[in-house]
């Protein structure tokens, strides 16, 4: 939530120059309610700048070392100032004015260079600003910094040569997804309010999927890719992830609509142009129809699967219809339906020929120099061999596409539903390092159809669950409005641990957890110490004198979320043993997992000593202080 320590009086932004108390605290805080506070004064635009940088440089390479970022904008001061100027003089672009937001590094932008993630482009700078960042730029928005991204957006895991691997806020030894990974977990960790990304096949709703965020795969052709570094012209759009369905409203406002360098968004020339804020409706789910698409929850995750049908009933709730939608051939219609590989090596040389002195000119330069993540190795020297547009092998694929759009369609309307729902990953996220599979973004980026991935719950190892809704073309405002209205019923966002709120701009120092006295007398002395933000737990201990000679052991345990006490009889597991026989001192750091900072948020970790018997150790549970 926001806050804002204002000095006393009148806070009309007009009346009085806006209070310079930096005591800020901008987690989890919304487009709408920053631009609430600014407009009573209580903010501005420079304030929040500032206060979005502490918060980068407390999180993204110190603390949990999140590593989202690849570039912070030399200029977000000096925008912020020009706004703040703009404001007083009573000139307002939006709802997006003086809002810090954070771009992919795939975008173009004429005063910072654009990488995407490749150390081959680390100088690379585009002669302008592309369609999408002129139209945020016009807005008012302010572009914080540049994410991380996986390298040419060729993956999921995001991982590149000039970023590096970025992580998962909700467990930093997973990843974030991708490959518009390093904006989610910005935006996830609260460093901007809203972020851009692009998606090819899942590269926005991944990541939303695993930062708990909203991200919509627009429909082909409302939103330009002019000034996007290229993975697929066939199948690349942009669009924007946010916390909440109305941040991420806000930003597709200003997100679609007519370019006319895009020959692909011609379909929106005659269009209305939606309005996607305006049309947000509590109600929304009241007579849809929803298809619940059992092909994508055979071999899901038991508890994904699970989540996800129940966020699915809470629509029915709502007042949604329900029904199983089952397509006999889908495995026969999809497969071999996927164009990236045939597009990439030309897309990325005809991007390459517009930049003016581009350290590299293609791909296979690229390959040739070894400029690349050692990840990327067997997907490059694939993508520099394969036959481009005009091959036979693209066309067959083409022709795959629009019947797998027909077929789709057809069944859609056959059964009068507004949207199929499913898991929009059927694996949660991955350690680091190891490969991500679960993936059922084929369907949207492969039929051209919008979807919306949007929070449905968390694992009991706290990881971030997600459903996704799948709409016919261009009923994007639609699949907005019932994300909306499946929020307002019951938000299922939760902010991630590692990045808590900071203390006067700073990530809060660790704190000493409580014990029960049933442990601590067993102790001459004992210390247990929270550090959130490195998810460590150091802990120092001495056993008495009189209770060292039977001493077996001293654990940490864990109690199961659905036990219901603790003690020997309970459902625990062992996390770590601290002290042995014969060992009444130690001390030591303990990282603890995602279990287990969810079984110590919710006071299911405790201290055990076992002695001489050992069915009855004396046991305590340890506790954040309130």
């Amino acid at each position: 939530m926001f806050a804002a320590h204002a000095a006393s009086g009148t806070t009309h932004a007009q009346s009085r120059p806006p209070v310079t108390d930096t005591r800020l605290e901008v987690s989890e805080a919304s487009v709408t309610s920053l631009q609430d506070a600014m407009t009573r004064g209580q903010v501005t635009a420079e304030q929040l700048v500032r206060a979005y940088l502490a918060r980068i440089a407390a999180y993204d390479h110190a603390g949990p070392g999140i590593n989202a970022l690849i570039r912070i904008n030399p200029n977000a001061i000096r925008d912020a100032r020009a706004l703040d100027a703009e404001r007083r003089a009573g000139k307002l672009r939006g709802p997006l004015h003086g809002i810090p937001v954070i771009i992919k590094d795939n975008y173009d932008t004429g005063d910072m260079p654009t990488s995407a993630g490749s150390l081959a482009l680390a100088t690379s700078r585009p002669a302008h600003d592309g369609f999408l960042v002129r139209r945020m730029r016009d807005a008012g928005a302010i572009i914080l910094a540049k994410a991380n991204m996986h390298e040419l957006a060729a993956g999921i895991t995001n991982v590149s040569s000039l970023g590096g691997q970025t992580r998962n806020p909700y467990d930093p030894a997973r990843c974030p997804g991708g490959s518009s990974g390093g904006t989610g977990a910005a935006i996830a960790a609260s460093f901007a309010t809203v972020g851009w990304g692009s998606d090819t096949c899942g590269s926005i709703r991944i990541p939303s999927a695993f930062g708990s965020l909203f991200g919509l795969r627009p429909t082909q052709g409302m939103v330009s890719r002019t000034g996007i570094v290229p993975l697929s012209h066939t199948q690349d759009i942009g669009g924007p992830l946010a916390r909440t369905a109305t941040d991420l409203a806000i930003a597709l406002d200003i997100s679609v609509g007519y370019d006319s360098a895009d020959s692909v968004t011609t379909v929106m020339r005659d269009r209305p142009l939606p309005h996607f804020q305006a049309s947000l409706d509590r109600n929304a789910m009241r007579g849809a129809r929803i298809g619940v698409f059992t092909h994508y929850f055979i071999d899901a995750d038991p508890e994904i699967a699970d989540s996800v049908r129940a966020a699915i009933a809470a629509m029915k709730t709502q007042g949604a219809t329900v029904v199983d939608v089952t397509i006999a051939d889908f495995d026969s219609l999809i497969a071999n339906s996927g164009i990236i590989n045939y597009e990439t090596r030309t897309d990325l040389l005809a991007y390459l020929s517009h930049v003016p002195n581009a350290p590299v000119r293609s791909l296979h330069e690229i390959v040739d120099r070894g400029l690349f993540d050692r990840f990327q190795e067997q997907r490059y020297r694939l993508l520099d061999t394969m036959h481009g547009p005009g091959s036979e092998a693209h066309r067959k694929v083409l022709v795959k596409q629009s019947a797998l759009r027909a077929r789709i369609v057809q069944v859609m309307d056959s059964l009068s539903l507004d949207a199929l729902a499913y898991p929009t990953l059927k694996q949660k996220p991955v350690l680091v390092g190891e490969a991500q599979t679960g993936s059922t973004c084929q369907l949207s980026a492969q039929t051209g159809l919008p979807a919306i991935a949007m929070p449905a719950g968390f694992s009991a190892d706290g990881l971030p669950l997600s459903v996704e809704l799948l709409g016919r073309a261009f009923t994007d405002v639609r699949l907005v409005s019932l994300a909306f209205a499946f929020e307002q019923a019951n938000p299922r966002r939760r902010a991630p641990s590692t990045t808590p709120a900071l203390v006067r701009g700073l990530a809060p120092a660790p704190v000493a957890l409580l014990l029960g006295a049933a442990v601590t007398t067993a102790f001459s002395a004992s210390q247990f110490r929270w550090d959130a933000a490195h998810s460590t737990l150091s802990w120092s201990v001495a056993v008495n004198a009189t209770a060292q000679p039977g001493l077996q052991a001293v654990v940490l345990r864990r109690v199961n979320a659905d036990s219901s006490r603790m003690g020997p009889s309970g459902s625990s597991r062992v996390i770590s043993r601290l002290l042995g026989p014969g060992i009444p001192t130690g001390s030591g750091v303990i990282t603890l997992n995602g279990f287990e900072r969810r079984a110590l948020e919710s006071g299911r970790l405790s201290i055990a000593v076992y002695e001489g018997d050992i069915a009855s150790p004396r046991e305590a549970t340890l506790r954040l202080p309130r």
